[in-house]
């Protein structure tokens, strides 16, 4: 009974739909259409998966690394506190009878000149270098104050000539004399006066201190980094500067790119440390003269202009060497007028005399 009442239920609804197809396919239309809006709706409308978006994130820039140059030598320095130390210099004696020297090798500059009788003396200025014996001590001379005043420079002696005594003592200098600083030198007892005063970094700091000379200030030579030469025309000079005692002569070792200086026909030796190497020679020509001071002394010319040979790298070049004034700092420049930088490293200055000097190499 109740599947006969099923099927009758179900042959009426297809009688009513046949009998309203039309509108039976209308409302069809409308519900396909309406679900497929709201079907396109929530597809496109779905906001898209974010895609991440990687910021390239740049490295910071390694910060230029600062080197700090001695203005002495041009050599490396470990901070910039050490470009101000106070300059020293101090009169090293050359007779025969001092030799060998102490505190030579370890030096920033050094001026030779005749001091008297063709003795040749030393002006030997340091800064960074701080060796423990130097000496032996001698006496100053008017040039030697020009030279040094141009690198603020305190310095080191055992009196003087008159002319350089006065002018040392004027007030606008950094005078040592071992005459009013006993304390900071003493007497050797393997030598005999008056070849046997001595003194010592350790000395000489504390009397700068004491004296409130704890930084100088000046303007060095230009410097460069030095290159040994392939194609070398000056590894053997010799210098002539007054007698075979005092004449000297350095050959040039490509290795180290250094001179291996001689004087009197044997190895310059620092009783300490060796040979002496200076990185750079240099031959200054100056005009000299004996004057009648407290006794007869050499006069030599340091303010103008001169002729001068710079030997580096085993190569040499003609210069000039220029001094516009006692406090002026010595340039050297070339034909053009171009200045010459000077390796770093030691620099042997040397002033031999236009009336007879020589200087000679290949």
């Amino acid at each position: 009974m109740k599947l006969l009442k099923i099927k009758q239920f179900w042959a009426n609804c297809r009688a009513w739909i046949y009998k309203h197809r039309k509108a039976v396919w209308i409302v069809c239309g409308i519900t396909i259409i309406f679900a497929s809006g709201i079907i396109t709706y929530f597809v496109i409308s779905k906001p898209a998966t974010p895609v991440a978006i990687v910021k390239k994130v740049e490295k910071p820039k390694p910060k230029p690394v600062i080197k700090y140059y001695s203005p002495l030598t041009g050599n490396l320095l470990a901070d910039k506190a050490s470009m101000t130390k106070p300059v020293t210099g101090i009169m090293i004696e050359n007779s025969p009878d001092a030799r060998p020297q102490s505190g030579l090798k370890d030096s920033g500059v050094v001026f030779e000149a005749i001091a008297e009788g063709g003795i040749t003396r030393f002006l030997v200025l340091y800064q960074q270098e701080k060796p423990q014996l130097i000496g032996p001590v001698r006496s100053l001379r008017l040039y030697d104050v020009d030279w040094l005043a141009a690198f603020n420079a305190g310095i080191g002696h055992v009196g003087g000539s008159a002319a350089a005594l006065a002018e040392i003592r004027n007030g606008s200098y950094r005078d040592l004399d071992q005459f009013f600083n006993s304390g900071s030198y003493w007497r050797a007892t393997d030598r005999y006066a008056p070849h046997n005063v001595y003194t010592s970094f350790d000395r000489l700091e504390a009397l700068n201190n004491a004296k409130g000379y704890t930084s100088s200030t000046f303007t060095g030579f230009s410097r460069t980094d030095g290159k040994t030469s392939s194609n070398t025309d000056a590894t053997s000079i010799d210098i002539t500067i007054s007698s075979s005692l005092y004449n000297s002569s350095y050959v040039y070792n490509t290795k180290d790119n250094n001179y291996s200086r001689s004087q009197g026909g044997e190895a310059h030796m620092d009783r300490e440390s060796g040979q002496i190497t200076p990185s750079v020679v240099i031959a200054m020509r100056v005009d000299e003269s004996t004057v009648l001071e407290d006794g007869y002394r050499e006069s030599i010319t340091t303010v103008g202009t001169g002729a001068a040979v710079i030997f580096q790298n085993g190569n040499a070049t003609n210069a000039t060497w220029h001094k516009a004034s006692k406090l002026d700092q010595i340039t050297f420049t070339d034909a053009t007028g171009k200045d010459i930088p000077l390796d770093r490293g030691q620099t042997w200055i040397v002033a031999v005399p236009n009336s007879n000097g020589d200087v000679t190499w290949k």
